[in-house]
């Protein structure tokens, strides 16, 4: 994917977003925006800029695709596992085996949609455009993990599953979380269904709902959702960005806003 792993990373594009949070030294996390690469059209920057697209699968020529994703593999220095995303709950773990199979080439591994590692040198990656990048470390720097959360997959356990698998593998783990961008609670609405497939679950969580002008329409917090559920899954130190993807046009793609665009990613990775 980048070449030899003993490669230095190279310089971060100046958009690239770095999580804010609690995690120690070992751990690397980032999130790209929409600039930075060589895509164009639909998946370019604003003002006809190249784009940094990383989705394989949302209409921009393949080869743009594998550029972009391996130049963000040059910037951090080591592959990148992708996903083939299906917004279900299936969480995989990265191991050796796994980490050969993801150098030098920038296709998806495995059909899932959260992944774990306790391997050094290389980084999970989920995309998005519009549902919640989840970044998830032990205070320690022995595992990470990241989830890609749409009402979907948090509704059916995508996050749990993630922190359960997590802990299987660090019983002794203590768990933080990085919320990235995703689409905002006064842009994301949502019928009945989605209120009660979470409310069903927890009744607190009709409070991250608000009750739109349209009749059976609701607001959703996609974002306090989440942190709910990582609140009873006993994950209390949650940072989050608090950007939304559809308002600010400037940095995010939004497929809620614009139905044809690019993929943004989170990343995380435990260093050498």
């Amino acid at each position: 994917m980048t070449g030899p792993l003993s490669e230095p990373p190279g310089q971060l594009s100046p958009a690239t977003i770095v999580p804010a949070w609690a995690a120690p030294g070992n751990v690397g996390a980032l999130f790209t925006t929409r600039h930075g690469g060589v895509s164009d059209g639909r998946w370019a920057g604003v003002d006809g800029e190249r784009g940094l697209n990383l989705g394989a699968h949302c209409g921009d020529q393949p080869h743009r695709v594998e550029q972009n994703r391996r130049l963000v593999a040059g910037q951090i220095g080591m592959p990148i596992c992708w996903l083939s995303q299906v917004h279900g709950a299936r969480v995989v773990e990265v191991d050796e085996s796994s980490r050969a199979e993801a150098v030098g080439q920038a296709a998806a591994v495995e059909s899932a949609d959260a992944q774990l590692t306790t391997v050094p040198g290389i980084a999970l990656g989920v995309l998005v455009a519009d549902c919640l990048p989840v970044l998830l470390a032990d205070r320690r720097g022995s595992i990470v993990g990241i989830a890609h959360a749409g009402w979907r997959g948090m509704a059916g356990g995508v996050l749990e599953n993630t922190i359960e698998a997590m802990r299987l593998r660090r019983p002794d783990a203590d768990i933080i979380a990085w919320l990235g961008p995703c689409i905002g609670p006064d842009a994301f609405e949502v019928g009945e269904d989605v209120l009660d497939a979470f409310v069903r679950q927890d009744p607190a969580a009709a409070a991250r709902f608000r009750l739109c002008q349209r009749a059976g329409k609701w607001w959703a917090d996609l974002a306090g959702l989440a942190g709910l559920r990582l609140a009873r899954a006993g994950v209390s130190a949650v940072a989050a960005l608090g950007a939304c993807t559809v308002t600010d046009r400037d940095r995010f793609w939004s497929y809620r806003r614009d139905g044809v665009c690019g993929r943004m990613a989170g990343l995380i990775w435990l260093q050498h």
